[in-house]
């Protein structure tokens, strides 16, 4: 037995990586990408002898053959690219056509009367609609479709993105698509006057899985603690930092810490559907709840983490005294991170801190905004610095060891009430609650 994680193997990480993204790709959810993605990341934990079980559940997969936009500018109608937001209908091979007007979102939400955005093709700036109450009243408008803008990053490809599937399914939704930002202001410079859409596709019934992989502990009474990432892209997206990079992530804690010893159960998970809001960690806290009430201790959430130039942040939502706990092994590593405590309902640690479990989110920005490849094509293994990806899984490994292996946990599985009504807020609103 070792006292300590072997290091992590970067050849390891880069052959997970090449496999899921160059020979596999695009995993939108729901689709075969993704079940293939499952399949690999299942035959790949079994061989560190984990007990690997597949958890399905209902997804409604986007399946496009085709999307044409057409921009009426002056006289002439141009082409532009697009993509349809996952959770929202095509066209059923129809060409819908209506007037162009802009909804500058961020303040016009405060209107009364949204009735000016009846049968128009709306320009939305912006691609989050964080209320449910601002939705239904888009909704109720009824513009005959969206066109959204992504206004975090001023880019010149549009960006795959999805609408949250609690919205669409409560409240409905009207063919949606993303545009890039620096078309829609050529649009509006040039007097743009109309649009046209066609798609055909839209969405389906299908089935995403949750991988799940479990490496015993001997008390049963110890409690358990998570490691996640998801396997599954946006479209368009062999998603090598997002979210390949989690996923591998995974295969190598899982190697490394099966053979020491533990008290506590590790409990490694590969969710499905993150790109759809969660929708796989979700499920799986609705069918896990009781059992995470009574036993969960922390989940650690890898996500993006990989970016080659950047920062490293670490989101917890927990007692304070977690993230003290944590900072010290990637110290040790000559690592730094950048902490905070804000709530982040977009990562798959949150449906966990919604049933009470202290989460940590951990990954890496480069903008700002983010990550400029954010949800582009162009997220592909170039991104990555697999060296820094090791040293931060070697800190996240010794921390995860001692953490099974200590008689006490170094914090309570607590979330303080300030935080717990944020959380509450966001658990309702976006995902409709338990």
């Amino acid at each position: 037995m070792h006292s300590f994680p072997t290091p992590i193997a970067t050849a390891n990480l880069q052959r997970h990586l090449r496999i899921l993204t160059r020979d596999i790709g695009v995993r939108l959810s729901g689709s075969p990408g993704e079940q293939q993605a499952a399949d690999y990341l299942a035959a790949e934990f079994q061989k560190t002898g984990a007990k690997v079980t597949l958890e399905t559940f209902p997804v409604m997969e986007r399946w496009v053959k085709r999307q044409r936009l057409k921009i009426r500018l002056g006289k002439r109608w141009l082409v532009f690219p697009c993509s349809l937001i996952s959770s929202t209908p095509g066209t059923e091979g129809k060409t819908l056509e209506a007037p162009l007007v802009f909804f500058e979102a961020p303040a016009e939400y405060q209107r009364g009367n949204l009735t000016h955005l009846r049968g128009k093709a709306v320009v939305h700036l912006g691609t989050h609609i964080e209320s449910r109450e601002s939705y239904r009243r888009l909704i109720r408008a009824r513009p005959k479709f969206l066109l959204f803008v992504d206004i975090r990053y001023p880019g010149t490809t549009p960006l795959a993105d999805g609408l949250f599937p609690a919205y669409t399914r409560d409240i409905g939704a009207v063919p949606t698509i993303n545009v890039a930002f620096q078309d829609a202001w050529r649009w509006k410079a040039e007097g743009a006057a109309a649009a046209r859409l066609n798609v055909v596709g839209g969405i389906r019934p299908a089935t995403s899985q949750n991988v799940i992989a479990e490496l015993p502990g001997t008390d049963s009474s110890a409690g358990l603690i998570f490691l996640s990432g998801h396997h599954d892209t946006q479209a368009d997206s062999v998603g090598a930092d997002d979210n390949a990079s989690g996923s591998v992530a995974l295969l190598e804690l899982a190697r490394v810490l099966a053979p020491l010893p533990r008290r506590r159960a590790i409990r490694l998970i590969s969710f499905g559907a993150e790109e759809q809001l969660s929708v796989g960690s979700a499920m799986y806290v609705r069918r896990h709840r009781a059992e995470l009430e009574r036993a969960g201790k922390l989940i650690f959430n890898l996500d993006a983490f990989g970016s080659l130039m950047g920062w490293t942040v670490m989101v917890g939502n927990g007692p304070k005294s977690m993230s003290q706990a944590i900072l010290p092994y990637f110290e040790q590593q000559g690592l730094s991170v950048k902490v905070s405590e804000e709530i982040m309902p977009y990562s798959d640690h949150f449906p966990f801190v919604a049933a009470g479990v202290p989460g940590i989110y951990l990954g890496r920005n480069n903008c700002t905004a983010g990550r400029f490849f954010h949800h582009r094509p162009d997220d592909d293994m170039r991104r990555l610095s697999i060296p820094l990806m090791a040293g931060l899984l070697n800190a996240v490994a010794r921390m995860i060891a001692h953490f099974a292996a200590a008689k006490k946990m170094p914090f309570p599985a607590d979330i303080p009430p300030e935080q717990r009504r944020h959380v509450r807020t966001f658990w309702q609103d976006l995902f409709g609650g338990f």
